[in-house]
């Protein structure tokens, strides 16, 4: 090979150094950004402030109706329950006079109802009362009473003492989870109080519990109650 050869090959650019050369203003090439026209931009933000004044003038129009019409206090939803009525329906069939307190506006009863006692073989009159502290106390009332169904009825709590109400001392059972229970035999029926309120609220219903079955018919014996019996426990008078 001549020397003017070679001199032409060594000057003959190679291809790769070209493409590089190429990459490279590629790269230094600005990305391109889209701009909004000035009207278009003017257009849109003046929609913007205009849905944000209407719905400030609905909701200046709707203020006054709001603020003359405020809503009204509730106190919760009251059942209507007429406890004497429901108990003068259960008297046949329950073989006494269920007990129905007159408590006023006081106590609210939420349920009044007689159960035939298929389950465990005790019928049972059984009145539901909100009391004034909005705790609850239920009222169960049978004559046929035995020691298992008391057990079960004031939730397996142990008789912690006695509470006096209405003049007699009622059975107290008393758990550690805030329900207790007050239990009283008289007048020919076996009646339990039981709820989760105060000893206060439970005396005051247990009053006019007594009160109510002082003006009812003593109910007859049970064939299950035995002669000797105790059927009332009377007051005592504590030092």
């Amino acid at each position: 090979m001549s020397e003017t050869q070679d001199k032409a090959i060594a000057a003959a650019p190679s291809d790769g150094g070209g493409t590089g050369a190429a990459g490279a203003d590629d790269a230094g090439q600005a990305a391109v950004k889209p701009v909004i026209p000035a009207k278009a931009a003017k257009r849109a933000n003046a929609s913007v402030i205009g849905m944000l004044i209407a719905l400030l003038l609905c909701v200046l129009a709707f203020l006054p109706i709001v603020l003359m019409n405020p809503a009204p206090k509730s106190n919760g939803y009251k059942p209507n329950v007429d406890v004497a009525a429901t108990a003068a329906n259960a008297k046949d069939v329950a073989g006494f006079t269920p007990v129905a307190p007159d408590t006023g506006d006081t106590f609210s009863p939420n349920y009044a109802r007689w159960s035939s006692g298929t389950g465990d073989g005790v019928p049972t009159w059984e009145v539901g009362y909100v009391t004034p502290k909005q705790a609850f106390i239920g009222i169960v009332q049978t004559r046929k009473a035995n020691p298992t169904w008391i057990f079960q009825q004031t939730g397996s709590a142990p008789v912690t003492g006695t509470r006096s109400a209405g003049g007699h001392d009622w059975e107290l059972h008393d758990t550690a989870k805030g329900n207790r229970s007050m239990v009283l035999n008289y007048r020919g029926t076996t009646i339990i109080l039981s709820g989760g309120a105060g000893l206060d609220e439970f005396s005051t219903l247990a009053t006019a519990v007594v009160k109510a079955m002082d003006a009812a018919p003593v109910a007859s014996a049970d064939a299950s109650t035995k002669p000797g019996d105790t059927v009332s426990q009377p007051a005592t008078t504590k030092p």
